[in-house]
Protein backbone atom coordinates (compact mmCIF):
# COMPACT_ATOMS: atom_id res chain seq x y z
CA UNK A 1 0.00 0.00 0.00
CA UNK A 2 1.62 3.59 -1.20
CA UNK A 3 2.40 6.27 1.77
CA UNK A 4 0.36 8.83 1.97
CA UNK A 5 2.00 11.97 1.59
CA UNK A 6 1.61 14.63 4.50
CA UNK A 7 -0.27 18.06 2.62
CA UNK A 8 2.18 20.64 2.17
CA UNK A 9 1.87 23.81 4.50
CA UNK A 10 1.77 27.11 2.64
CA UNK A 11 3.69 29.41 4.19
CA UNK A 12 1.36 32.36 5.27
CA UNK A 13 2.08 35.83 4.57
CA UNK A 14 2.42 36.71 8.24
CA UNK A 15 5.32 34.11 9.09
CA UNK A 16 7.35 35.10 6.62
CA UNK A 17 7.17 38.48 7.62
CA UNK A 18 8.21 37.81 10.76
CA UNK A 19 10.69 35.73 9.88
CA UNK A 20 12.33 38.83 7.47
CA UNK A 21 11.91 40.94 10.96
CA UNK A 22 14.65 38.04 12.60
CA UNK A 23 16.84 38.15 9.78
CA UNK A 24 16.55 42.06 9.43
CA UNK A 25 17.77 41.96 13.47
CA UNK A 26 20.60 39.56 12.73
CA UNK A 27 22.12 41.05 9.78
CA UNK A 28 21.96 44.39 10.99
CA UNK A 29 23.57 43.46 14.53
CA UNK A 30 26.08 40.64 13.03
CA UNK A 31 26.72 42.20 9.30
CA UNK A 32 25.68 40.22 6.18
CA UNK A 33 29.07 38.21 5.48
CA UNK A 34 28.79 36.72 9.42
CA UNK A 35 25.77 35.71 9.45
CA UNK A 36 24.46 32.31 8.59
CA UNK A 37 20.92 30.77 7.73
CA UNK A 38 22.04 28.31 10.67
CA UNK A 39 22.06 31.71 12.43
CA UNK A 40 19.03 33.26 11.44
CA UNK A 41 16.89 30.10 12.13
CA UNK A 42 18.52 29.83 15.29
CA UNK A 43 16.89 33.58 16.38
CA UNK A 44 13.56 32.16 15.04
CA UNK A 45 13.67 29.47 16.79
CA UNK A 46 13.65 26.85 14.19
CA UNK A 47 15.75 24.56 12.20
CA UNK A 48 18.11 25.63 9.64
CA UNK A 49 16.23 23.32 6.96
CA UNK A 50 12.81 24.83 7.68
CA UNK A 51 13.61 27.81 7.03
CA UNK A 52 15.04 27.37 3.40
CA UNK A 53 11.40 25.90 3.19
CA UNK A 54 10.89 29.85 3.08
CA UNK A 55 13.42 31.34 1.33
CA UNK A 56 16.55 29.73 -0.63
CA UNK A 57 19.14 31.86 0.79
CA UNK A 58 20.56 34.18 2.35
CA UNK A 59 20.93 36.22 -0.38
CA UNK A 60 17.27 36.38 -0.92
CA UNK A 61 16.31 37.03 2.56
CA UNK A 62 18.36 40.25 2.71
CA UNK A 63 17.00 41.12 -0.85
CA UNK A 64 13.14 41.28 0.11
CA UNK A 65 14.47 43.32 3.23
CA UNK A 66 16.14 45.94 0.99
CA UNK A 67 13.84 46.15 -1.75
CA UNK A 68 10.60 46.33 0.75
CA UNK A 69 12.46 49.19 2.31
CA UNK A 70 13.19 51.03 -0.67
CA UNK A 71 10.10 50.49 -2.37
CA UNK A 72 8.60 52.05 0.48
CA UNK A 73 11.08 55.29 0.83
CA UNK A 74 10.46 55.85 -2.60
CA UNK A 75 6.62 56.00 -2.54
CA UNK A 76 7.10 58.55 0.24
CA UNK A 77 9.94 60.14 -1.02
CA UNK A 78 7.93 60.32 -4.98
CA UNK A 79 4.90 61.89 -3.40
CA UNK A 80 6.93 64.65 -1.73
CA UNK A 81 8.87 65.58 -4.58
CA UNK A 82 5.37 65.60 -7.03
CA UNK A 83 3.98 68.00 -4.33
CA UNK A 84 5.04 70.76 -5.89
CA UNK A 85 5.84 72.18 -2.07
CA UNK A 86 9.13 75.22 -2.13
CA UNK A 87 12.74 73.68 -1.21
CA UNK A 88 12.49 74.13 2.29
CA UNK A 89 9.32 72.65 2.32
CA UNK A 90 10.64 69.67 0.49
CA UNK A 91 13.83 69.42 2.56
CA UNK A 92 10.98 69.28 5.47
CA UNK A 93 9.09 66.80 4.22
CA UNK A 94 12.02 64.27 2.79
CA UNK A 95 13.35 64.43 6.45
CA UNK A 96 9.96 63.55 8.28
CA UNK A 97 9.97 61.05 5.31
CA UNK A 98 13.20 59.70 6.11
CA UNK A 99 12.38 59.57 10.15
CA UNK A 100 9.47 57.84 9.27
CA UNK A 101 11.38 55.61 7.42
CA UNK A 102 13.84 54.53 9.88
CA UNK A 103 10.73 53.87 12.49
CA UNK A 104 9.48 51.24 10.09
CA UNK A 105 12.35 49.98 9.06
CA UNK A 106 15.36 50.67 11.36
CA UNK A 107 17.61 47.03 10.35
CA UNK A 108 17.21 47.71 6.55
CA UNK A 109 18.27 51.06 7.24
CA UNK A 110 21.03 49.60 9.05
CA UNK A 111 22.07 46.82 6.88
CA UNK A 112 21.59 49.48 3.27
CA UNK A 113 24.38 51.60 5.29
CA UNK A 114 26.99 48.85 6.42
CA UNK A 115 26.20 46.28 3.13
CA UNK A 116 25.00 48.70 -0.15
CA UNK A 117 28.22 49.45 -1.05
CA UNK A 118 29.50 45.85 -1.33
CA UNK A 119 26.18 43.94 -2.27
CA UNK A 120 25.89 46.64 -5.27
CA UNK A 121 28.78 44.83 -6.89
CA UNK A 122 26.66 41.78 -7.63
CA UNK A 123 23.91 42.03 -10.33
CA UNK A 124 21.04 40.29 -7.87
CA UNK A 125 21.45 44.12 -6.15
CA UNK A 126 22.42 46.61 -8.85
CA UNK A 127 19.42 48.59 -7.76
CA UNK A 128 21.29 49.72 -4.63
CA UNK A 129 23.08 51.65 -6.57
CA UNK A 130 20.52 53.16 -9.40
CA UNK A 131 18.02 53.87 -5.77
CA UNK A 132 21.67 55.90 -4.56
CA UNK A 133 21.81 57.99 -7.90
CA UNK A 134 18.16 58.88 -7.66
CA UNK A 135 18.25 59.91 -3.75
CA UNK A 136 21.56 61.81 -4.43
CA UNK A 137 19.54 63.40 -7.36
CA UNK A 138 16.72 64.43 -5.22
CA UNK A 139 18.58 66.33 -2.71
CA UNK A 140 20.81 67.42 -4.05
CA UNK A 141 17.79 68.98 -6.97
CA UNK A 142 15.97 70.58 -3.87
CA UNK A 143 18.99 72.18 -2.51
CA UNK A 144 19.96 73.89 -5.82
CA UNK A 145 16.42 74.82 -6.38
CA UNK A 146 16.73 76.69 -2.54
CA UNK A 147 19.74 78.64 -3.56
CA UNK A 148 18.31 79.15 -7.11
CA UNK A 149 15.15 80.48 -5.19
CA UNK A 150 16.84 82.52 -2.35
CA UNK A 151 15.33 80.27 0.94
CA UNK A 152 18.84 79.15 1.01
CA UNK A 153 22.34 80.70 1.38
CA UNK A 154 24.22 81.15 -1.99
CA UNK A 155 27.63 80.49 -0.39
CA UNK A 156 26.82 76.82 0.53
CA UNK A 157 28.79 74.19 -0.56
CA UNK A 158 25.57 72.14 -1.76
CA UNK A 159 26.98 68.32 -2.56
CA UNK A 160 28.90 69.01 1.36
CA UNK A 161 25.33 70.26 2.40
CA UNK A 162 23.37 67.39 1.00
CA UNK A 163 26.05 64.80 3.31
CA UNK A 164 25.65 66.53 6.04
CA UNK A 165 21.98 66.53 5.71
CA UNK A 166 22.08 62.93 4.42
CA UNK A 167 24.97 61.78 7.38
CA UNK A 168 22.76 63.52 10.00
CA UNK A 169 19.45 61.73 9.31
CA UNK A 170 20.14 58.01 8.80
CA UNK A 171 22.48 58.01 11.18
CA UNK A 172 19.99 58.13 13.66
CA UNK A 173 19.24 54.55 12.88
CA UNK A 174 22.10 53.54 15.09
CA UNK A 175 19.98 54.80 18.22
CA UNK A 176 16.40 55.02 17.40
CA UNK A 177 13.90 52.57 18.90
CA UNK A 178 10.35 52.31 17.98
CA UNK A 179 8.23 53.19 20.63
CA UNK A 180 10.74 55.54 22.43
CA UNK A 181 9.81 59.32 24.11
CA UNK A 182 9.64 60.94 20.92
CA UNK A 183 7.88 60.13 17.62
CA UNK A 184 9.42 60.34 14.30
CA UNK A 185 7.92 63.26 13.53
CA UNK A 186 9.27 65.36 16.83
CA UNK A 187 12.61 64.03 15.83
CA UNK A 188 12.20 64.94 12.43
CA UNK A 189 11.03 68.29 13.63
CA UNK A 190 14.05 69.21 16.56
CA UNK A 191 16.26 67.97 13.25
CA UNK A 192 15.21 70.44 11.27
CA UNK A 193 15.57 73.25 13.86
CA UNK A 194 18.89 72.63 13.93
CA UNK A 195 19.63 72.03 10.86
CA UNK A 196 18.03 74.76 9.18
CA UNK A 197 17.28 77.61 11.91
CA UNK A 198 20.91 76.44 13.58
CA UNK A 199 20.87 76.21 18.11
CA UNK A 200 22.70 79.92 18.64
CA UNK A 201 20.65 82.44 19.89
CA UNK A 202 19.84 84.95 17.58
CA UNK A 203 21.35 88.65 18.71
Amino acid sequence: MPTKKKPQVTPTPERRRELLATAAEVFAAHGYNATTVRRIADEAGMLAGSLYYHFDSKESMVDEILSTFLDELWRGYDEVLAAGLGSRETIEALVTESFREIDRHRPAVAIYQKESKHLAAQPRFAYLADSQTKFEKAWLGTLERGVAEGVFRDDLDIRLTYRFVRDTVWVAASWYRPGGHHSPEEIARQYLSMVLDGIALRT
